[in-house]
């Protein structure tokens, strides 16, 4: 088969490699779209390597058709319709995955659509609920609200009754961000967002959790003005890894600092964030609730043209890689 290798000079490019052969436990699918995630990008760049026996080139989500099934799995079935969480080896014709780690494709979505879900959406849930605690009723401010992140948190978030505060920059993206129908809308460009921060504390709804990917010298900023108890969860550092924070407000206020990522959690613990995001979600994806939002899609051979969507910054909501059916 072919996969998007990284070549030394960082470059891409669509070569073989060997067949994969599900294991015991393992189920083989073909793979008709992956999605491109901003940690595809840090694996290319030689920050972000996949964890030990995953496959050398990137891909975290993928959907496609079962072909076929190891040892020791019922729950799946050659022709099956599934989309799944890989620690890697997606941008691929097939890949082979713990069973675990595969879910429906939910009723009347694409494959494009379901490859968008594992990795993004899992992760929304992991900080909103597993790690955030969110409730219905809360104030959440989502950083950089054109990432393919907040296409996903965003949605969720306001479909479990939260209110939500994002931030973009520039007036294009605020227009870009409208379908998602966040409470607030922040063009950083414009607004200071530790100020609007302290408008929305007098205004009587601070911010209860916040999902950061930005951080940087702005963060200790709107530390200020979150509500007591606050759940501060940091992704990533975009913005800079460095912020003056005074630390009397963190214990006056009872703020928590907390740093999160997916792919440091367990198989079993991805299994079990993966059965809830299933059983709370999936409805809200059939019913319309819920709508994935594709940005653009480029043959799988054409992944660098995808990836340089994401290098500047252009894509609002999910880049998608395709392949035809065999």
């Amino acid at each position: 088969m072919k996969a998007i290798l990284i070549n030394d000079d960082k470059t891409l490019r669509w070569d073989e490699v060997p067949n994969p052969v599900p294991k015991a436990g393992e189920v083989l699918i073909e793979i008709r779209a992956a999605a491109i995630n901003r940690a595809d990008l840090l694996q290319r760049e030689g920050n972000y390597p996949p964890p030990p026996g995953c496959p050398e080139w990137p891909g975290l989500e993928v959907a496609g058709t079962i072909r076929g099934v190891g040892e020791g799995v019922t729950r799946w079935k050659e022709e099956d319709r599934v989309c799944a969480l890989l620690g890697g080896g997606g941008y691929a014709e097939y890949v082979t995955v713990p069973a675990e780690m595969v879910m429906p494709i939910p009723e009347g979505l694409t494959y494009e659509e379901a490859a968008a879900i594992p990795e993004v959406y899992m992760t929304a849930y992991l900080n909103l609920f597993a790690v955030g605690g969110a409730k219905q009723g809360e104030t959440l401010l989502m950083n950089a609200g054109a990432s393919g992140l907040a296409s996903a948190v965003i949605p969720m978030a306001k479909a479990f009754g939260l209110r939500v505060i994002t931030t973009v920059l520039g007036e294009e993206k605020v227009k870009a961000v409208e379908y998602l129908n966040a409470d607030r809308v922040v063009n950083t460009e414009k607004e200071d967002i530790a100020e609007v921060l302290r408008q929305e504390e007098e205004a009587g709804h601070p911010v209860n959790l916040a999902i950061d990917c930005l951080g940087g010298e702005v963060l200790g900023k709107c530390l200020k003005y979150v509500a007591r108890g606050c759940r501060w969860i940091q992704i990533a550092t975009l913005a800079g890894d460095i912020s003056p924070i005074d630390f009397r407000n963190i214990y006056v206020k009872n703020i928590r600092i907390i740093g999160s990522t997916l792919r440091s959690k367990t198989p079993e613990e991805k299994g079990i964030l993966l059965s809830e995001l299933v059983e709370k979600t999936w409805p809200k994806f059939e019913n319309g609730e819920m709508k994935v939002r594709i940005c653009a899609t480029f043959p799988m051979e054409q992944a660098d043209e995808g990836h340089q969507l994401l290098y500047r910054g252009e894509n609002v909501g999910k880049v998608v890689l395709t392949l035809p059916e065999k």
